[in-house]
């Protein structure tokens, strides 16, 4: 048989609807060609009609070119490739078809937790019709119901494939699960308060989201008089609060709903594994008092703002960062994830909003030992991170456990999440170069694939470095960062990288010299506004 022409229009009584519809004439092809044709004439079809129309705007979102998209994957050696191909095409990214076909493409290959990840980036998408696509997702977790412990109707909590475990930490049923096991435990904790009851005090909860300043909250014995609101998320409010009216004791109250206990436990859990010099970089819950349908966690309230605040005051000027100041938070964050991640803790919400400022009450040294050991006034000022809603403990699972699950932060979702694997400390390792990033360049971080010397490829940032910047230490910090390897050793990898911009800093005394100016007006910034 002839090879079909790359332009077919053979058929005389369609040439009217071939010129308002050029993939009309193809598809005919095609199915001339699937029925009659060989292999290589099919073949040869479907990857010049894809080539035709790939860049067309009238075929994006055409479920007809989704499935000749299909038929080429079918037929390929290399479906991942395709795959990726049409996300870069942007082909049906909006139509729930295309994550549901490629689940059961995967699902009939034995890939299961490929095919799970595939219906939740559809989902997180809202692919319509969602509802649809959300129906599939349920029948995909029936269908697989032996291999697949299912913790709700809709949600996986383990998948077992191939020997491996594969997790979701930030299920409200593996938290639930986690919690019932520990719960006697969680009892035992100092400052822990539980009620089955809802709660019932004299100022409803539920009012303070319109008004809230100077109301006060009576709770265990305790009055809190809320003086402004700090923060608000999907969830919670938290607001500064003196206790029984002294202006001296000043604390957050984060009240959510539904009542979330999780976090409570990751400060204590914090409390039992993080080195007492260390434990003033991450945050401080006095209590929770529990209900069923609120809670409320009283925590340190800190009030020199965060190191997003710090960002934000450079961008009124439109400049980014001082670079000493920039390479000091750097030394901060890697210090605070070397610590916590030694612990077998992630945070899971690693950003400059969760980095709250601490300012030493004295005056800093310009001395080049105690900075680089962090000792003396220096060991008073840095940053504290909180928010524990997203921690992860990872003793709680088993070694060999791989996480799965997106933590849908526009602009945080680390390269793992971004090509559906599973990951472990990148969650938190990526977060830092986020944050870098904005530190450097004033925008959040775009990365991209560039060739490596050994044939395969990098990730690296898409922007460039100012020639003027350190540039072999950041690009260091990158390359590092975002291409790990599951052998290399964390803990080193995070201290050197430290070490690398401390022995920048005590290279030059005029260094720790322009740092501790910048650090001043910083404040002075800051604390006045």
């Amino acid at each position: 048989m002839a090879v079909i022409s790359q332009n077919p229009g053979y058929i005389s009584t369609t040439t009217s609807s071939a010129a308002a519809d050029p993939l009309l004439s193809w598809l005919w092809s095609i199915e001339k060609a699937l029925i009659h044709g060989t292999t290589s004439d099919f073949d040869e079809l479907l990857s010049n009609c894809i080539k035709s129309f790939s860049n067309d705007p009238r075929y994006k979102n055409d479920v007809r070119f989704l499935k000749i998209w299909f038929l080429h994957m079918d037929r390929s050696s290399d479906y991942e490739s395709v795959f990726r191909e049409m996300e870069k095409n942007k082909i049906c990214s909006s139509n729930c078809s295309l994550y549901e076909w490629y689940a059961l493409f995967l699902e009939a290959k034995g890939k299961l937790i490929d095919a799970y990840f595939i219906y939740h980036l559809g989902i997180s998408r809202n692919a319509e019709p969602i509802g649809r696509l959300k129906k599939a997702q349920v029948l995909f977790l029936e269908r697989v119901s032996d291999i697949v412990m299912i913790g709700s109707v809709q949600k996986v909590d383990v998948l077992l494939e191939n020997g491996g475990t594969y997790i979701n930490p930030w299920l409200v049923s593996t938290t639930k699960k986690l919690l019932q096991e520990m719960n006697d435990q969680i009892l035992k904790y100092e400052g822990y308060y539980a009620s089955n009851k809802p709660y019932k005090g004299k100022v409803a909860l539920s009012t303070l989201q319109k008004s809230a300043r100077n109301k006060t909250i009576e709770i265990g014995g305790y009055k809190y008089q809320i003086k402004g609101c700090a923060g608000q998320g999907g969830f919670a409010q938290v607001f500064k609060a003196h206790v029984d009216g002294n202006p001296d004791d000043v604390v957050a109250l984060k009240i959510q709903k539904p009542a979330f206990p999780w976090e409570f436990y990751m400060y204590r859990l914090l409390d039992m594994r993080i080195p007492e010099s260390e434990r003033m970089n991450f945050g401080f819950a006095h209590r929770v008092h529990l209900y069923s349908d609120y809670s409320i966690l009283v925590s340190d309230y800190l009030a020199h703002g965060t190191l997003q605040d710090a960002i934000n005051s450079n961008l009124v000027t439109n400049v980014a960062m001082e670079e000493e100041l920039s390479i000091y938070y750097t030394i901060k964050m890697l210090r605070i994830l070397e610590t916590l991640h030694d612990a077998a803790i992630i945070h899971g919400d690693f950003k400059p909003d969760n980095l709250m400022i601490r300012y030493s009450r004295r005056d800093l040294l310009e001395d080049k030992d105690s900075f680089y050991e962090c000792s003396g006034p220096w060991k008073e000022q840095g940053l504290c991170l909180v928010d524990w809603g997203r921690g992860i403990d990872l003793r709680l699972f088993p070694d060999d456990a791989k996480l799965l699950g997106d933590c849908r932060t526009s602009g945080f979702r680390c390269i793992e999440m971004q090509e559906n694997k599973p990951w472990t400390f990148q969650v938190d390792t990526y977060g830092l170069c986020v944050i870098v990033h904005m530190m450097l360049h004033k925008t959040y971080m775009e990365i991209e694939k560039r060739p490596s010397p050994d044939g395969g490829y990098v990730y690296q940032p898409k922007t460039h470095l100012k020639r003027y910047m350190q540039v072999e230490l950041w690009k260091n910090l990158f390359m590092k960062l975002l291409n790990t390897s599951p052998t290399e050793d964390h803990k080193s990898l995070l201290r050197n990288l430290r070490h690398s911009f401390q022995d920048y800093m005590c290279s030059n005394p005029q260094l720790i010299k322009k740092l501790k100016q910048l650090l001043v007006k910083q404040k002075n910034s800051l604390c006045s506004a």
